[in-house]
């Protein structure tokens, strides 16, 4: 048995010299494509921009209903609102919801004030001043010279001259870059959000960020009190229709009452119980709608979701992003992998190829 086993190790051992010896025969060759690929990640490494990521975290919502709002509801016999605003959004589509063109046109004309910069400047006029590597001058002339000659007017520095239906290109780019800069993440744990924003300049990503925890809470809330707020603007018209209603016919009654008031004609008495029903039918009217009013600002109110930041937004020291030693380590591993492909496989193979196409 022992024999067997030390004959399977040498055999092991040759396999694996035989496979490294050419390696070690190319060693040259392998440092040489290694130090090339050192001096493209370096350089890749220095060409792209320092970024900084600011994260704001969010904590849930509850999903319990307001208990004074529906105390109260009960208090004047309108039922319960414990389903309030049960049809509305929930956090899973708010990294859906950031990534929308109107909720990024709410974001397009922000201040902000760069470290470099003395005063404020719009989001969408740093875009523009936001550095690329020297490679996205290149592959961005066709489009450059296209624009140039093209008719297109590319004015996008005022929120007014924006029509969402129609974008020019400079809008549309801008507004890519903004949305490629925000993401928002549910962890499915604690089903925090995280509202993050990513860019060159530190206190703009923290500006944006908090922005962008605040427009997305109007947003939610607007979305969620909509119907309920719809509602409770009209009744609020209908009832200060009804409120007039009640006026007129409380003057009306009283006018008569104080021109007729010795009179005992049964033509007179009929006309002021008539005045006096019509008052108070419209008084019970008034009361209700009134009643009914109350009842839809409690309804506004309690659909209105609970945003608490857990972790807000703050200006970052270091950048997050491009980790330039992982970079340079990747390019030197991929030279290193590359060349030992070739020596062992890539060669035999391309002399193979030749061979075959010359004969």
């Amino acid at each position: 048995m022992e024999p067997i086993k030390n004959e399977v190790q040498d055999s092991l051992e040759r396999t694996i010299i035989n496979f490294l010896q050419p390696l070690y025969i190319n060693k040259i060759f392998i440092l040489k494509s290694v130090g090339i690929c050192f001096i493209i990640g370096l350089i890749i490494a220095i060409s792209l921009p320092s970024k900084y990521k600011v994260e704001v975290k969010l904590s849930p919502e509850s999903g319990q209903s307001n208990n004074n709002l529906t105390g109260m509801a009960n208090m004047l016999g309108l039922g319960n609102l414990s389903n309030a605003g049960q049809d509305a959004i929930n956090s899973t589509m708010f990294p859906d919801i950031i990534k929308t063109t109107p909720y990024i046109l709410d974001l397009y004309n922000i201040k902000v004030k760069p470290q470099n910069k003395n005063n404020e400047i719009t989001l969408s006029e740093y875009i523009s001043l936001q550095k690329k590597p020297w490679w996205n001058y290149i592959l961005s002339a066709p489009n450059f010279l296209f624009n140039l000659f093209s008719n297109h007017n590319n004015n996008a520095n005022n929120y007014s001259t924006i029509d969402p239906f129609h974008l020019t290109i400079e809008q549309k780019s801008k507004i890519e870059a903004i949305k490629s800069a925000l993401a928002a993440d549910v962890d499915s744990k604690s089903s925090m959000t995280i509202v993050s924003a990513t860019f060159q300049d530190p206190i703009v990503a923290a500006t944006v960020a908090d922005s962008a925890v605040s427009q997305l809470q109007k947003y939610i809330i607007n979305y969620k009190t909509y119907k309920a707020q719809d509602d409770c603007n009209y009744l609020e018209k209908l009832c200060k229709e009804r409120k007039k209603e009640y006026y007129t016919a409380q003057q009306a009654y009283a006018n008569f009452m104080d021109l007729n008031r010795n009179v005992i004609l049964q033509k007179t008495q009929a006309e002021g119980e008539r005045l006096q029903n019509e008052m108070n039918i419209a008084f019970q009217i008034y009361s209700q709608v009134e009643t009914q009013l109350q009842m839809a600002r409690a309804k506004v109110q309690e659909a209105k979701p609970a945003f608490a930041i857990v972790e807000p937004a703050t200006i970052p020291l270091y950048p997050t992003s491009p980790n330039k030693k992982i970079i340079i380590i990747g390019m030197m591993l991929l030279g290193f992998i590359g060349s030992s492909a070739w020596i062992l496989m890539g060669y035999d193979l391309w002399k193979n190829i030749r061979n075959y196409t010359n004969n």
